[in-house]
């Protein structure tokens, strides 16, 4: 089942120190996930003058029991950096799927 997942980073004054601190570990992980074909892709929302505050992300799993279980293990989540997290489920298009099948 695939899922669009976006998430908004917190509004503090800590909150892009936080998601730097967390934002290798973050990648890293992101990394790995789309090798298993967890992730299929993703990237930062940016705001008007193009700084970081939240992140977009098309994931595919067996279950929404599976997406919450790499949630809570997501660096972002457990460093607090995602203060709001929406995922609705969603279907890609097969015309773009093919390019994860090569």
């Amino acid at each position: 089942m695939q899922f669009i997942i976006t998430a908004y980073d917190g509004t503090d004054e800590n909150a892009l120190e936080r998601r730097l601190a967390a934002r290798e570990e973050h990648l890293q992980g992101l990394e790995k996930r789309f090798k298993e074909g967890e992730h299929l892709y993703g990237g930062a929302i940016l705001d008007d003058e193009g700084k970081m505050i939240g992140s977009m992300m098309v994931v595919e799993y067996p279950s929404r029991e599976e997406l919450d279980q790499w949630l809570k293990v997501e660096p972002y989540v457990t460093e607090n950096v995602w203060q709001k997290i929406e995922v609705k489920p969603c279907r890609i298009a097969p015309i773009f799927m093919g390019l994860y099948e090569k």
